[in-house]
């Protein structure tokens, strides 16, 4: 077996908020130098439901599909198969908790695993997504933070 990928942080936000940001305002912080193509001005969209795509289109309207939700329990859990520049067939399992500490404080929790599944391939593919989630994750807990300080100055 193949150490699953776990990631625990704490964003300065509600958890409703979290989720929001995370699930549907992902091109908010998602950087386009993770995606498929690597255009400037992607949008990444997560379907919210069960079934749904997770997916990038470019600017020129090319679509590429990255994911499938598996769980949608808004504002505290999202799943998802995860298959980022592989095959359908290689695709790894993604679960997020948002768990509330407080009014304006959430735990994100991250489990990715899957990796035996991919044979010979399974270790190199965890290696590269430990660096992915580590140059993605600080845009995220800024996107919560700057959003979340941008709704108090305009109260």
């Amino acid at each position: 077996m193949i150490e699953p990928l776990r990631r625990s942080f704490v964003v300065r936000c509600g958890v409703t908020h979290a989720f929001d940001v995370f699930a549907a305002k992902t091109s908010l912080w998602w950087p386009h130098t993770h995606s498929v193509s690597q255009a400037p001005g992607i949008t990444v969209m997560i379907e919210p439901m069960v079934g749904g795509r997770i997916l990038e289109r470019t600017p020129a309207g090319e679509e590429f599909e990255w994911g499938t939700v598996v769980a949608w329990d808004p504002p505290t859990r999202l799943s998802y198969s995860w298959h980022l520049r592989a095959d359908r067939a290689d695709a790894t399992d993604v679960a997020i908790t948002f768990t509330a500490i407080d009014l304006e404080t959430t735990r994100v929790d991250i489990l990715h695993s899957g990796w035996e599944r991919l044979g010979d391939r399974g270790q190199a593919r965890r290696d590269g997504n430990q660096k992915g989630w580590s140059g993605l994750l600080p845009h995220y807990v800024a996107a919560c933070s700057s959003h979340t300080d941008a709704a108090r100055r305009a109260r």
